[in-house]
């Protein structure tokens, strides 16, 4: 629910239901020219960057999360600190989280489907 336009790489309910923002980076140049990522700050209770083994990790900020990556794998490395969001944010953004969810689902399912807003 960042501002219109904007959109995270990942979105996810972590085990306790706080809601994560992934953001990927593929160089040093992607995270440099990144300049939206802490917007998103304020839509997540946990948030992490997602980088391959080779990736320069002194760049990223250390109060946020770090997972390793690669095709076929991830590991937290660091977890992120929480930062709760106030209720009625929490409650906007997981009911958009479970409906475009449950779009999403559907369109695999059935191509076809016509897209409801």
């Amino acid at each position: 629910m960042p501002e219109r336009g904007k959109r995270v790489d990942v979105m996810g309910l972590g085990p306790k239901g706080e809601l994560w923002v992934v953001e990927c980076k593929s160089s040093r140049a992607d995270f440099q020219s990144d300049c939206k990522w802490a917007g998103y700050l304020e839509w997540c209770d946990r948030y992490f960057w997602a980088v391959d083994e080779h990736f320069p990790t002194d760049l990223l900020p250390e109060e946020t999360g770090l997972i390793i990556a690669d095709a076929y794998d991830a590991e937290i490395i660091r977890m992120s600190p929480e930062d709760k969001l106030a209720a009625a944010r929490r409650k906007a953004v997981i009911q958009k989280f479970g409906r475009v969810a449950a779009l999403r689902l559907n369109q695999l399912r059935d191509p076809d489907l016509k897209r409801f807003g």
